[in-house]
């Protein structure tokens, strides 16, 4: 059955030329041009089911931005299918544009002079919105976004955060029920990004919106989605659950250990290994970190309790910031033939 997001080997393209230094480099560059093809996107098939929160993440320049432009129809495909609600974006731009919501962190859908609820009207008329649903839905989005205390106030005068909750309001305006969100989160305080994540899973909860997340920061992806999808050089490295990504690609685990006394620290040493690495975090504190693939958890707890005495023990999984480091670091090395068995682990 078709998704809501259909993509088929999409592929996108884009010809750049390297300029040579100085004048005369500018002056050669007039008349031959050294062009060179960039692979954006390569190739990438996957589809979304309404109703998901689907988490994109890779380095820069990876071509998470260039899909997700593709997908908003701002971006022509050079090759490839790609169909959503039915439409081909690039297409079918009016109609299509009515169905979608769309946020990039460092760009603003709101008039930048005047106050945020003349935004709001104005954005209102564009998309043809009921009065009662634009004042029911502008009631949900106070109630968990806190939007009155600046409505009557200039965009230029809001700070980012505020103009952050600002723009997904107005992005849900018109009840798509689907949203690009591009960095939604970049630049924000702890406390702004706490708002925005409550607010985009009440969202999804309640309007059952499906959400096409792309982001760097991590906990945007633990929090709110359940599906990672992970491009590097314009391929698709990963599609899965977020789960089996960390059980496939989690290598190390931790234990943090505290000792009964002093007494016990000139036995700690005892515990390093191969593939065994011990820190110091106080007099009494330590932390074992251990490849998973090579030591499993039970073993290392059996001998730090056959060795030494000890108050309370923590396992603690690497966190997937390092994890994603990895993957960033060696890329298809991860996911290519025989990737499954390399991460096999001991029992």
């Amino acid at each position: 059955m078709p998704g809501l997001i259909e993509v088929r080997n999409l592929y996108k393209e884009f010809k750049t030329f390297k300029r040579r230094e100085g004048v005369l480099g500018a002056v050669k560059d007039l008349f031959v041009r050294d062009y060179q093809t960039v692979h954006a996107v390569d190739h990438i098939t996957f589809h979304i089911e309404p109703g998901e929160m689907v988490g994109t993440i890779g380095p820069n320049g990876a071509g998470k931005s260039t899909t997700i432009k593709m997908l908003t129809g701002i971006l022509v495909p050079t090759s490839g299918h790609l169909q959503v609600s039915g439409m081909v974006p690039f297409r079918d731009r009016k109609r299509y544009t009515k169905r979608i919501g769309v946020v990039f962190g460092q760009r603003t859908q709101l008039w930048w002079d005047i106050a945020v609820i003349e935004s709001f009207k104005l954005l209102r008329e564009i998309y043809e919105v009921p009065q009662a649903d634009y004042v029911r839905r502008l009631g949900v989005f106070d109630e968990i976004l806190g939007l009155k205390n600046y409505l009557h106030t200039p965009v230029r005068k809001l700070s980012l955060g505020e103009r952050m909750r600002c723009d997904l309001a107005a992005s849900l305006l018109h009840n798509p029920p689907l949203l690009f969100l591009d960095e939604p989160t970049i630049g924000l305080d702890v406390l702004a990004k706490d708002h925005i994540r409550k607010f985009l899973k009440e969202i999804n909860r309640v309007y059952r919106t499906t959400i096409l997340l792309t982001t760097h920061d991590l906990t945007d992806i633990e929090e709110l989605c359940r599906r990672v999808m992970i491009i590097d050089h314009g391929k698709l490295l990963f599609d899965g659950p977020l789960a089996e990504l960390k059980a496939r690609l989690v290598r190390f685990n931790q234990i943090k250990f505290f000792l009964k006394d002093r007494g016990q620290a000139a036995r700690v040493s005892e515990l390093t290994t191969d593939g065994v690495e011990c820190e110091r975090l106080d007099d009494l504190t330590y932390r074992l970190r251990y490849d998973r693939r090579k030591h499993s958890s039970g073993d290392i707890i059996r001998n730090i309790v056959t060795r030494l005495e000890v108050r309370d023990l923590i396992v603690e999984e690497e966190s997937i910031e390092d994890m994603v480091k990895r993957i960033y670091t060696e890329g298809q090395a991860y996911f290519g033939p025989g990737a499954a068995e390399a991460e096999e682990l001991p029992r």
